[in-house]
């Protein structure tokens, strides 16, 4: 049974001992399918996320023709076993220009940009569809760099939807700037070795190098000739439950105590400092101090004592939705103070109430909202199974009893029935 369009969070009672497991991680998953798929043996990934996104990577790499097993994880409900069958760098053919291969990649900004750099070598016309946002979203400058190299793509303003030339490997030189996404240049690093390319990355903004860092170690880690690959703990996804600490009336005296398990340590992941921003800092930049969980960070700032400026937010404004604006006006429906100067936000601490809130389809939104609504009575969550993006069992692990879960209660918002944790899963 899914998920109903309106839920209510119901705040804690009582002191939370847990300590939670969440999914893999997005980022390194879609990164090692993309690498699994061109290695040139058999690759199992280990404790891989399935999600909407990762789904839509693993069934696009299914329609090129290469063969994927998937089988479940005893670990983690979101997790996969995914087994990869490689094929040494070759991309099967695509079709023509009256009839292109159609991949559709949703609203997955690593699905679009790294199948783009990846169906670059096969031969063939391939077509690139998303969802109406993925179309909005910035593509110009990996468009630009695999132009260089000498492939031909077809995109109206250089967006999505774009018909990609496959012109095989093709040795040579390009720049990619990641103003914009990092993406761009993880997308062209997964295939260099394959395509031959020599890859420079220009302006390096600080809050994008992270996740360039971990697309290189991870081509330099990855078994080449196949072989197996752990898929580490989603630090953003394990952000959620950090912040459960933060909802102490007391700011010193922790009420609750949520660790996250096995939480990463390999410092690919910007967002594993996510537990050293409890409390809230004076100030946090997703520049150089947390990637997509300062949004997490936003959520929590009525809540401190002190106000909290979070700046460098420019990046979130060209996600799933414009964050920045997003976070600004839920928060202020929920009788937040926020004053917002080019792209950073200073929040006041505020006496906050319950609210309906607009989560435009964004995972994170619903996420951050929903741990929101273990302090504030009276939040309600629309469209919360727009989670399914990254981590479905989201609203499960909520609801879990301790100390696997935080015992919260999640309602029906229409009927006020307490959703049982079958009905929880997003699909």
């Amino acid at each position: 049974m899914p998920l109903p369009d309106l839920i209510a969070i119901e705040p804690l009672t009582g002191r939370v001992r847990a300590e939670v497991t969440v999914p893999g991680s997005k980022s390194v998953t879609n990164r090692a399918l993309t690498l699994a798929a061109l290695a040139s043996g058999t690759t199992t990934l280990r404790g891989a996320l399935w999600s909407e996104d990762t789904r839509l990577m693993a069934e696009a790499l299914r329609r090129l023709g290469f063969a994927i097993e998937v089988a479940p994880d005893s670990d983690e409900s979101s997790n996969r076993t995914i087994v990869v069958e490689g094929r040494g760098g070759v991309v099967p053919s695509g079709g023509s220009v009256a009839q292109p291969l159609d991949l559709d990649v949703g609203n997955a900004g690593t699905a679009a940009r790294f199948l783009a750099a990846l169906v670059c070598l096969g031969a063939g016309v391939y077509r690139l569809e998303g969802s109406p946002r993925m179309h909005e979203r910035p593509q110009a400058d990996l468009f630009v760099a695999l132009r260089e190299l000498g492939y031909r793509i077809d995109a109206p303003n250089d967006r999505l939807p774009a018909l990609i030339h496959g012109g095989g490997t093709r040795p040579g030189f390009c720049r990619v700037r990641i103003d914009q996404s990092s993406q761009f240049a993880s997308a062209l690093l997964l295939s260099a070795r394959a395509g031959g390319w020599t890859v420079l990355v220009e302006d390096e903004s600080a809050d994008e190098a992270p996740y360039v860092r971990m697309t290189r170690e991870l081509v330099s880690l990855f078994p080449p000739r196949g072989g197996e690959c752990a898929i580490e703990a989603d630090a953003s996804s394990g952000s959620y439950f950090w912040a459960v600490n933060a909802l102490s009336a007391d700011q010193h005296t922790q009420t609750h105590r949520v660790r996250v398990a096995r939480w990463p340590a390999s410092g690919w992941q910007i967002d594993e400092r996510f537990p050293r921003c409890i409390p809230l800092p004076l100030r946090l930049s997703r520049q150089s101090d947390l990637g997509d969980s300062i949004m997490t960070a936003i959520v929590l700032g009525p809540l401190a004592p002190h106000p909290t400026a979070f700046t460098h937010l420019g990046r979130l404004r060209v996600q799933e939705c414009e964050r920045v604006r997003a976070l600004r006006a839920e928060l202020e429906r929920c009788g937040a103070a926020i004053e917002e100067e080019g792209d950073t936000l200073r929040i006041l601490p505020s006496a906050l109430h319950g609210a309906d809130i607009e989560t435009y389809g964004d995972h994170r939104m619903a996420m951050c909202f929903g741990i929101l609504g273990l302090k504030v009575p009276g939040i309600r969550i629309k469209n919360p199974a727009c989670v399914k993006k990254s981590f479905p069992d989201f609203f499960r692990k909520l609801a879990a009893l301790p100390p696997k879960g935080l015992g919260a209660t999640v309602r029906d918002a229409r009927t006020g029935r307490v959703l049982s944790p079958g009905e929880l899963m997003a699909e």
